[in-house]
C-alpha cells in the first residue's frame, strides 16, 4: 500500500480523534475549524502563537477524564487552559495536541462560612469568589490584575498572587484543597476543607506545577473576613531608588502593609492617563502602601510608614479617606497593563523576584540595560515582597524588536538570580523562562523535579514542551509513581 503523504496522515488522524471527542462530550464542546481554533493559539504571552490540533471544552469533570483517558489511550498530548491570561505562554497550545479548555466548569460548589471555605470548580474567576461571599462580610485575598477574567485553575497552576500577597499570601496559602484529574482520566482527592492530610504536601507540589503533573477539577479555597479598616497611601519620590529605600524600611520596621507597589514615572502617567485615578505627575516613582486591621493599628500604622517615608525625603504623602479613593488608588495600579498599550504598540511583561535590600541596585541596573537595548522600561511591580513586573516596550513591526526585546528580559531575569532572585515570582516559566532554568538550577536539580513529573504523567503528554530546557524520558531519571494519591518510588525499600 502507498504511504500517505504525512500532512494527510495528521489530518486523518485528527479527524478520528474528533470523532472520538464528539462521542465523549458532544459536538458542541468540540473545536476543529480553522478560524475557530485560532482563538485559542496564544495566552497573554501573544508573541508565541500556535493554532491547536483540536480544542475540547468538557462541561463536567466526567468530561475532563473522558478527555484524557481518550488522549492517553491514543498517545495525544494535551494542554489544559484556563481564560488563557497565562503571561509566561504556560497555555501555548501544541500543533499535534487537544487544547482542553475549562472555562465551562464555572460553577461554584459549596460556601461554607463556618469553615471559612469555598468549593469551586477550576473556571470560576477569581473575583466571582467575593463576590459570592461579601454580603456576609468575607472575601478571597488572592487578586491578579487580571482577577476579573483569571480562572481558579489558572491560579493553581501559576500559584498567582496579586496585591495583597505580601501580607495575605499567593494562591498556595489560600488553599485548602483540590481534585486533581490524572492523564489516565483517574481522580485523586488532596487535603479538603480540613487543609493538607498526611505525609506529603502534594497541594503544594501541584500548586504551580503549570498543567504539567494533571488537571484539577475542583478547588477548596480559603475565605477571609472583611478588616474592620483599610486605608491606602500614594507616597511619591523623586528618585525610584528613594521609593526601593523607603520599602525595605518599613518592612524592615516590622510593619507589614496588606499591599505595597510600586511604579515608576513610564507607569504613572500611562495609568493616569488610562484611570484617571489621581496619581501625581511631578514625581519619578509612587508607592501604594495600604494598611488594614483595627481602625487603631491602621491610624498607628499610617503615621509610622508617613515618618519612614519622610525620612526617605518623600515628595508627597497622600492617604485615601474612604472606601471610593482607595479603590480608585489601586484602580490605576490595576489598569497598568492594558495602560502601557497606550504608550506602546507592544509590551513584554517579565516577572522576577529579588530580595528586597536589592531594589535599589536591580531598578539602576534596568535603567542601564534600557539604555543598552534602546528600549523603554515601565516599572510597575508588588515591591513588598521583591515581585518586579518591568514591562518592556516595542514594536512587533520594527525587525529585530522583539527579539531585543526577549534579550533585555533574559538579562533581567539573569541578574534577579546573580543578586539572590528567582526567575519567576507569580507567572510561571511557561516557554518564557523555559530556556533560563539553568541559570538558577543544575542538571541534578532539573532532573528531579522532572521525576515527580513522571511520577503523576510517566508519558510526559501533559503539556510538554514547557518549564524544561531539556525533557528526559521517565526510564532515564529512575520513575516515581502515584498509587491512591501516595507517592512511592520503586527502588527504594517499603515498611
Amino acid at each position: 500500500m502507498k504511504a500517505l503523504p504525512v500532512e494527510q496522515k495528521v489530518v486523518d488522524a485528527a479527524d478520528e480523534l474528533r470523532r472520538l471527542l464528539v462521542e465523549c462530550i458532544g459536538e458542541d464542546n468540540v473545536v476543529a475549524e480553522e478560524a475557530e481554533r485560532r482563538a485559542y493559539e496564544s495566552d497573554g504571552l501573544t508573541a508565541y502563537r500556535q493554532t491547536p490540533l483540536l480544542v475540547a471544552l468538557p462541561e463536567t469533570e466526567d468530561d475532563v477524564c473522558a478527555v484524557l483517558r481518550l488522549c492517553h489511550e491514543r498517545g495525544v498530548k494535551v494542554v489544559p487552559r484556563g481564560a488563557g491570561t497565562s503571561l509566561s505562554g504556560g497555555a501555548l497550545p501544541l500543533a499535534d495536541g487537544v487544547l482542553l479548555g475549562l472555562s465551562k466548569l464555572g460553577r461554584i460548589v459549596d460556601v461554607d462560612y463556618e469553615n471559612r471555605c469555598v468549593v469551586a470548580q477550576p473556571g470560576v474567576t477569581n473575583l466571582a469568589i467575593t463576590h459570592a461571599v461579601q454580603d456576609r462580610g468575607f472575601y478571597y485575598a488572592p487578586d491578579p490584575s487580571s482577577q476579573i477574567a483569571c480562572t481558579i485553575g489558572g491560579n493553581i497552576a501559576e500559584n498567582s498572587g496579586g496585591v495583597h500577597c505580601l501580607k495575605y499570601g499567593l494562591t498556595t496559602n489560600n488553599l485548602l484543597g483540590l481534585r486533581l484529574a490524572l492523564m489516565t482520566g483517574e481522580t485523586i482527592d488532596l487535603g479538603g476543607k480540613h487543609g493538607i492530610d498526611g505525609a506529603y504536601d502534594l497541594i503544594g507540589v501541584v500548586t504551580g506545577s503549570e498543567g504539567l503533573l494533571g488537571v484539577v477539577t475542583e478547588a477548596t479555597v480559603r475565605i477571609l473576613p472583611k478588616p474592620e479598616t483599610a486605608q491606602a497611601m500614594l507616597v511619591g519620590f523623586m528618585t525610584a531608588e528613594a521609593a526601593g529605600e523607603c520599602v525595605a524600611r518599613v518592612i524592615g520596621a516590622g510593619i507589614i502593609p496588606a499591599g505595597m507597589e510600586m511604579m515608576d514615572k513610564l507607569a504613572i502617567e500611562a495609568s493616569e492617563n488610562f484611570a484617571r485615578c489621581g496619581y501625581p505627575l511631578d514625581v519619578e516613582a509612587l508607592l501604594i502602601i495600604e494598611l488594614d486591621g483595627p481602625a487603631g493599628d491602621v491610624t498607628e500604622s499610617i503615621r509610622n510608614v508617613s515618618n519612614i517615608a519622610k525620612s526617605c525625603a518623600a515628595a508627597s504623602v497622600r492617604v485615601s479617606s474612604c472606601d471610593r479613593e482607595r479603590d480608585a488608588f489601586w484602580a490605576g495600579r490595576k489598569a497598568a497593563f492594558p495602560a502601557t498599550g497606550q504608550i506602546a504598540p507592544d509590551y513584554y511583561c517579565m516577572d522576577g523576584t529579588i530580595p528586597r535590600k536589592e531594589l535599589p541596585r536591580v531598578l539602576s541596573r534596568l535603567s542601564d540595560l534600557s539604555s543598552q537595548y534602546g528600549l523603554r522600561v515601565a516599572n510597575v511591580f508588588h515591591a513588598g515582597d521583591g515581585n518586579l513586573h518591568p514591562l518592556i516596550l516595542y514594536d512587533a513591526n520594527n525587525p529585530g524588536d522583539l527579539e531585543k526585546a526577549e534579550r533585555f528580559g533574559a538579562d533581567i531575569l539573569k541578574f534577579c538570580v546573580e543578586v539572590g532572585g528567582v526567575l519567576t515570582g507569580e507567572h510561571g516559566v511557561g516557554v518564557e523562562k523555559r530556556d533560563l532554568m539553568s541559570e538558577m538550577f543544575n542538571e541534578t536539580d532539573l532532573a528531579q523535579q522532572q521525576r515527580l513529573k513522571c511520577a503523576f504523567d510517566p508519558g510526559g503528554r501533559l503539556n510538554p514542551g514547557k518549564m524544561f530546557p531539556t525533557l528526559h524520558r521517565c526510564a532515564e531519571l529512575g520513575r516515581v509513581h502515584v498509587h491512591g494519591g501516595k507517592l512511592f518510588r520503586p527502588d527504594l525499600p517499603r515498611f
